[in-house]
């Protein structure tokens, strides 16, 4: 009678299967891809001491999940590697970006949001690597993550290899810059660990020296309530006073930050079709935005992460960027449109506009 432990199939090699992982994730159009384990300690640490000096805003959530954002075995049970990836996103337009948030007429969008929103994009790549991932070795068990849940993205996403955590809190990656999306498969394989990222910042303090709002009040520590980015996507009240005049014509999101740093000059990038800049919002005027409304803006943005702002705070972010744009007879028309439209955040950003401009 044969013996069933001598006909069953070998395990693969975990080295074969982790070489074939980033194979596969290269072939489907991630710039980058690695795998780390799942302490998390030391982040841990740093986010509870973030969260304990209020620096979150209210964005609630952030505090809501406790512990399980540093620790993946909590979020799904059994995990124990974390695969993570890269996308790119940004072309090599810094200058035409510069240009544009040096003419205060026109309105600056992050480059993340040109474009198709990401999330479902890369979703699906990731849906479809962990189905191939399961052609070479059989079932295992899984999750996807894209900015879905209380994932620490960026520290995984340094612990296996894709870059460092730079003093702006974004992740740079030393060939590649830090013009990329992150994406997460949580997996119950014993896989081996890549090297994680050594950090190459330096002395350098650009992206602390550059920020409109001086948001970023020491290395790798970011104050949410004055980041450019909370204030125009996530806060959903009146912006306060005295940060208005600095987010300038950046009316969804700020990349100044990435602008400046060194490692982005001259960082190989890859063009996403999907992520090229949609209905000329790399060139449009702050007036010609601020006559869009609701249904205009929203089959405008259909597929875009700016729909998620809602017209009201897109509204607010226009007026506020018009307030510090030029004295013209189109700024002056275009706020005046505007003016007691009944909806008292949208009115107390016009007025405050109007009166920069000596109209009240």
């Amino acid at each position: 009678m044969p013996d069933p432990a001598a006909s069953a199939a070998p395990s693969p090699d975990p080295r074969h299967v982790a070489a074939r992982i980033r194979a596969i994730a290269a072939d489907m159009g991630f710039q980058r891809c690695g795998i780390a384990g799942i302490e998390l300690a030391e982040d841990e640490a740093h986010l509870r001491d973030w969260l304990a000096q209020g620096l979150y805003g209210t964005m609630d959530w952030m505090a809501r999940h406790g512990t399980m954002r540093a620790r993946p075995a909590e979020l799904l049970p059994g995990t124990v590697r974390v695969i993570s990836v890269g996308l790119d996103y940004g072309r090599n337009d810094d200058d035409s970006a510069w240009e544009t948030l040096a003419d205060g007429r026109r309105a600056y969008i992050a480059r993340y949001a040109l474009g198709r929103d990401y999330h479902k994009l890369m979703r699906n790549r990731l849906q479809t690597l962990a189905r191939r991932i399961g052609e070479e070795i059989g079932p295992f068990g899984h999750r996807v993550f894209v900015d879905s849940a209380p994932v620490l993205e960026r520290a995984l996403a340094r612990n296996a290899g894709l870059g460092w955590i730079g003093k702006h809190t974004c992740l740079i990656d030393k060939r590649g810059g830090s013009w990329f999306f992150l994406g997460e498969i949580y997996v119950d394989v014993p896989l081996p660990i890549d090297p994680p990222a050594s950090a190459h910042c330096g002395t350098c303090t650009r992206c602390i020296d550059v920020c409109p709002t001086q948001a970023i009040v020491a290395p790798h520590r970011l104050d949410a309530r004055r980041c450019i980015s909370y204030l125009t996507i996530e806060h959903d009240g009146a912006i306060p006073e005295p940060l208005r005049a600095p987010i300038g014509n950046r009316i969804f999101g700020c990349d100044d930050c990435q602008l400046v740093c060194p490692w982005n000059k001259f960082a190989k990038r890859h063009d996403e079709p999907d992520f090229r800049a949609r209905n000329n919002l790399d060139t449009a005027t702050l007036a010609e935005l601020f006559a869009w409304d609701e249904d205009e803006f929203l089959q405008r943005t259909e597929g875009s992460p700016i729909r998620r702002s809602g017209h009201r705070r897109w509204l607010r972010n226009l007026a506020v960027a018009l307030g510090n744009a030029p004295t013209t007879p189109e700024t002056l028309a275009a706020l005046h449109s505007r003016r007691d439209s009944g909806d008292t955040l949208v009115d107390e950003h016009v007025d405050w506009a109007l009166a920069r401009h000596g109209e009240i």
